[in-house]
Formats: C-alpha cells, sequence, structure tokens
C-alpha cells in the first residue's frame, strides 16, 4: 500500500515523525505542491492508496485521474479542498481532524487581544532600541494601555473554541455575551446568549469563532461595523474570509475601530496589495494559532488514527457519511 502526504511541512517541520505511517505501506512525502499545478498533484498521488493534505486542493478531476485513490486525509478541521460529493460518488473516504487545536486557538484568541491591550512587543522593542535608558521618567507609555476587568466581549459563534476563550475571558474579569446560529446553552451562568445585533451594539471587543459557509463570508462588512462600538476591538482567529477587508481597513483608518488581531486573511498567504496591511493598529500573524508543537503531535496522532479506523473498516472522523 502507498500513502502519500502532499504538503507535511506545514504539520511536520522536522520537529515531529512520519514514522508510524510506515507500519501501513510505503510513505512519501512531500513537503510542499503547488497547488496550481494540478497536473503535477495528480502526478504525485500516482498509484497510491491513500493521500494526505493539509492545503493542497484535491479537485473531481483529480480523483477521477487517480483511480487507486481510496482515502483522502485532511490535516486540518476544514475539508474544503476536497472535492466531497465527488470523492463519495467515487467511493473515496475523506476525514478530517476535529477539535485538536482547542485551546492552542483560544489562548493565540487571547494572546491577540492582549497584544492590542497591553502593547507589550512594542514596548519591549523600545526597551531594547534604548528608550528607557534615555527617559527622564521612571516609565512611560508610547501607545495606549487598556484593562480587560469589565469589558465585554462578544463570541461571534459558541462552539469549542469560542466556549475555551469564553472561560479565559472570564478569568480576566470580563463580561461575555455569544451569539450561535442555534440557540445553544451557556457553559457557565454568567456567559448570556444575544442576537447578533445586540452582539454587534454591546460589545467592547468582538471575536470570531464561526466556519466560512456562504452566509457567514464578508459578515463583518460596512453593515456589521456601523453597528458596532466606536473603538471596538476585532479579533479573527477563525476564517479570514469572514471580513470584507476593505470595509475593517477602512473602519481601523477612520478610527471607527479601535484595533483589530487576525491569524487569517482571504487569501493565504498575505497578498501584498491587501488593505490590512496598511490599515492603523492591525496585528497579523501568518496563521499560527494551531502550530504549537504540542498541538500539532496532537493532530499527527488523530491523522495516524483516522488511517487505522479506516484500514479497519471503521472509518472515524468521516466527512463522506
Amino acid at each position: 500500500m502507498k500513502l502519500v502526504i502532499l504538503d507535511g511541512y506545514g504539520l511536520n517541520p522536522g520537529d515531529l515523525s512520519w514514522d508510524e505511517l510506515q507500519k501501513y505501506g510505503e510513505v512519501i512525502v512531500y513537503d510542499r505542491t503547488d497547488i496550481t499545478q494540478p497536473e503535477l498533484i495528480c502526478e504525485r498521488i500516482g498509484d497510491a492508496e491513500l493521500v494526505f493534505t493539509n492545503k493542497v486542493p484535491i479537485t473531481k478531476d483529480i480523483i477521477v485521474a487517480c483511480p487507486n485513490l481510496k482515502y483522502i486525509g485532511v490535516l486540518a478541521t476544514g475539508y474544503n479542498v476536497v472535492d466531497i460529493e465527488k470523492a463519495k460518488e467515487q467511493n473515496v473516504i475523506v476525514t478530517n481532524i476535529p477539535s485538536y487545536g482547542t485551546d492552542a486557538v483560544a489562548q493565540f484568541t487571547i494572546a491577540l487581544l492582549l497584544e492590542i491591550t497591553s502593547q507589550v512587543g512594542c514596548h519591549n522593542q523600545s526597551v531594547a532600541n534604548g528608550e528607557w535608558e534615555i527617559s527622564q521618567d521612571f516609565t512611560y507609555w508610547k501607545m495606549p494601555l487598556m484593562e480587560l476587568a469589565g469589558k465585554t466581549i462578544g463570541l461571534i459563534g459558541y462552539g469549542r473554541i469560542a466556549q475555551a476563550t469564553a472561560v479565559i475571558a472570564k478569568a480576566f474579569q470580563m463580561k461575555v455575551i455569544y451569539y450561535n446560529h442555534r440557540p445553544k446553552k451557556a457553559l457557565d451562568p454568567s456567559f448570556r446568549q444575544v442576537s447578533l445585533n445586540q452582539l454587534y451594539q454591546q460589545s467592547d471587543i468582538i471575536s470570531l469563532h464561526v466556519p466560512q459557509f456562504p452566509e457567514t463570508t464578508k459578515m463583518i462588512n460596512d453593515e456589521a461595523i456601523a453597528q458596532m462600538k466606536d473603538g471596538v476591538i476585532l479579533i479573527n482567529t477563525s476564517r479570514g474570509g469572514l471580513l470584507d477587508e476593505k470595509a475593517v481597513a477602512n473602519a481601523l483608518n477612520e478610527d471607527k475601530m479601535g484595533a483589530m488581531g487576525a491569524d487569517v486573511v482571504s487569501q493565504e498567504p498575505i497578498l501584498s496589495n491587501n488593505p490590512l496591511l496598511k490599515a492603523k493598529n492591525c496585528y497579523l500573524t501568518p496563521h499560527i494559532a494551531w502550530a504549537p508543537v504540542e498541538t500539532r503531535r496532537r493532530l499527527l496522532t488523530i491523522a495516524i488514527e483516522n488511517v487505522e479506523s479506516f484500514l479497519n473498516g471503521q472509518p472515524q472522523n468521516n466527512v463522506t457519511g
């Protein structure tokens, strides 16, 4: 049996091991595969029965062109890189990796918020640049600082990551409100479920925790922003496509929004003409919330368990139904 990993570097740049997969057959690992070359993707899959992808698209044409293919393991939670309908039609099982990064992403959500409100990076650099040495005072601050206690954080979506974020926010004595497209019971009696409009109007901080579907694409647009408090802080560790990025950039530049922290953008790697790159008080990181070694090790463990379950005839985390 042949197993091909099309873009393994993101998950494993060398600090983990693929060895456990070798008990299932020959393992071929490509660090990267050019997603703009479907013929190369087909060539690399070849006669393999099992293929793993993170961001390399497995389109219907690729599925048809690789008749030996029996299993596609997506090395992520989102599986929109695979044509699921064609996979079903061709009897190809597709699995994903749910819930592996809950704590890491919740931690990173708060890390972005703390960077905005406490400005640790800015002041560390200031000290390194020698500005404290020549200061006339024992203290100074180059950016406004904000205390989180008593502020209202609004969570759009109330899945596992949002729930973990809510617990951390409560530890900072923040008020937690949330919106979910279906009513969902709060894990803590102090958390309050509200309508989306109420969340926009009441939140000092808004954090996004919903998948990107047609109905959520560009949900943070001019109309939504107009309902928000002046100076609101926006955090996005979900999907870049949830934002109308031009509208958000305008809101930042016009001081309607106080700041934004995002680990994701609409196209990744980010394009040089993305309006967020030049927006005021915009903090961007390169999609790393999921990347602690503990989190990636957990992901790889689940990926291996998915393969074993598939080979035993009882596939787990099967998104093809």
